[in-house]
């Protein structure tokens, strides 16, 4: 094993996978962890990714995005998600055109922007239509994945050794031109590899390669770090290997039992040693951390009827130990239940970021949330280049305050000092704990003055991000959310002693005004109203 991916290997028995080889080398980006949160760091500081994921073609001609860059600035986005084509940078075998990298890099250092490259290689979507055209044509040298009934797709085949040569040696090539180029600027702070892998039609492909690999044994590997980790397993696959008595060896259907769940799990391992020797070949050439996206699924479809094997969460653990070179594992979120996915994405071993979102006005709550609860790297709704005006306004407020915040924030990140909240009509009210204090928060639809209709089909989504920022003092961040409060001490009441509206310049918190009076409901409550989003500081004392 390479020594850096021995490294990798190491951190992630202890629990995470990070690219701790890079901690402390500020010229290059890196994974830390502190206290129980993993940070991004970036020229040696802490980052918080406020991002946008521009649209798949987007990124094809520089002149497309040229009016672009200005907006995406102007809603105080730090990060820019934007593909790297195959097809383009390698358009004949082995001679390489990264003019349209270098063009990106050039744009986002004028906007002072960071850039996150979305390796659109083998696979984008499952589908190989990013392939060069020398690949897409030569189906002979470079296989396609076959069905049951032996039709071949538009997708190649992850049980290819010359797919995969070709694959990791373009990556590889892209990788040693980003240090050759970026490294003393860091514009370049997170690579994706591949987008949205996995089968389709079929839960694992039926060509003879695979066949053969499927009747053989599961690889030693994999067995030993289901035993390594087996407390910590998702519950599904461990229900299905203890069904087969944790076998500790034979083949797919020997130990995980007959069906598409254990042709799932087969087809997960070797998409994830696929990406595995894309993500260590790149590191090889220039360790930036690298993570994989996931299409999420549906829990009424069947393995290939979405994309089977790919970095789910019931296959969370059988891609941890395939690409071990892999830093995290990330959820492109368009299915309403945002905190479910979050949660079952923010593990022990895999820190939260979403680098896709569905665009809209609830990107502003989902982002206060997603920090705030999860402490995630960052957040990124999709097809940024097209989000309309109501939606852009209300995410470049969020954004401009979470820039303003960040400092404070990081700083305090991994200490149990933070929580997020997130509210709709489903779910009106939550109760949390924090920093001595139980926190009663509240819709804003759930007050009778609030100017909302409560018997609304639906209630827009409105969330928060609360950090305990010293003894009885909070800061709360967010849109649309009522708070009381109550002390965990018995027969001890909890009681307002100051509210300021404000912000953050420089690290500095400065106030727009005090809030008192009907702002408070004459000192009943904390109210960031449905609509604005802004930001407050809140003092309080007790009393018997």
């Amino acid at each position: 094993m390479h020594s850096a991916g021995l490294v990798v290997s190491v951190m992630l028995a202890m629990g995470f996978c990070a690219s701790a080889g890079n901690e402390g080398d500020k010229s290059i980006p890196f994974l830390r962890r502190q206290g129980q949160a993993v940070q991004l760091m970036v020229e040696g500081k802490p980052f918080l990714v406020l991002g946008g994921e521009v649209g798949n073609s987007a990124a094809t001609e520089l002149s497309y995005l040229e009016p672009v860059w200005p907006r995406l600035a102007q809603m105080h986005l730090n990060t820019v998600l934007v593909p790297v084509y195959w097809d383009q940078i390698e358009p004949a075998e082995n001679q390489f055109d990264f003019s349209g990298v270098d063009g990106l890099l050039e744009k986002a250092r004028a906007y002072h922007l960071r850039l996150i490259l979305l390796w659109f290689g083998s696979w984008k979507n499952s589908m190989s239509c990013y392939a060069p055209a020398w690949v897409k044509t030569d189906w002979q040298r470079f296989p396609r994945a076959r069905l049951k009934d032996g039709r071949p797709l538009e997708i190649l085949s992850a049980f290819s050794e010359e797919n995969r040569r070709a694959d990791v040696r373009a990556f590889g090539a892209l990788m040693r031109h980003l240090r050759r180029t970026d490294q003393p600027y860091q514009t370049v702070i997170l690579v994706q590899v591949e987008n949205e892998v996995g089968m389709l039609e079929n839960a694992r492909e039926w060509g003879p390669a695979a066949n053969e690999a499927f009747a053989g044994p599961v690889p030693q590997e994999l067995m030993e770090y289901l035993a390594a980790h087996k407390n910590s397993l998702h519950p599904g696959l461990y229900a299905r290997w203890a069904r087969r008595g944790f076998r500790q060896s034979g083949s797919w259907q020997e130990v995980f039992g007959k069906g598409p769940a254990a042709e799932e799990y087969f087809t997960a391992w070797h998409y994830g040693r696929y990406v595995q020797a894309a993500a260590a070949a790149g590191k090889a050439e220039y360790p930036l951390p690298m993570f994989v996206n996931a299409a999420l699924n549906r829990a009424d479809r069947k393995p290939g009827q979405y994309p089977s094997g790919g970095p789910l969460p019931h296959l969370m653990d059988i891609w941890k130990a395939a690409a071990p070179a892999v830093d995290f594992l990330s959820p492109d979120i368009y299915f309403p239940d945002f905190s479910f996915w979050c949660a079952q994405y923010h593990r022990p071993d895999n820190p939260l970021f979403i680098p896709e979102n569905r665009k809209g006005p609830q990107c502003a709550a989902q982002v206060f949330y997603a920090v705030g609860q999860h402490e995630a790297i960052g957040f990124s709704p999709f097809a940024i280049d097209s989000i309309e005006e109501t939606a852009a306004a209300a995410l470049s407020k969020a954004y401009e305050t979470l820039e303003g915040l960040s400092e404070t924030l990081l700083a305090r990140q991994g200490q149990s000092l933070t929580r997020g909240v997130l509210l709709d009509k489903q779910t009106p009210s939550e109760e949390i704990r924090l920093g001595g204090y139980i926190l009663h928060v509240r819709h804003d639809y759930t007050w009778g003055w609030s100017g909302g209709d409560p018997k609304a089909a639906s209630w827009p989504a409105a969330g928060g991000l609360i950090l305990a920022s010293g003894p009885d003092e909070f800061l709360i961040a967010g849109t649309g959310i009522i708070i009381t409060f109550q002390s965990v001490q018995p027969k001890t009441q909890a009681g307002l002693l100051s509210i300021e509206e404000g912000f953050f310049r420089e690290g500095e918190w400065r106030r727009i005004r005090r809030l008192s009076g009907d702002e408070s409901h004459q000192g009943r409550h904390v109210r960031l109203p449905m609509g604005p989003v802004g930001v407050q500081h809140v003092r309080l004392y007790t009393y018997q």
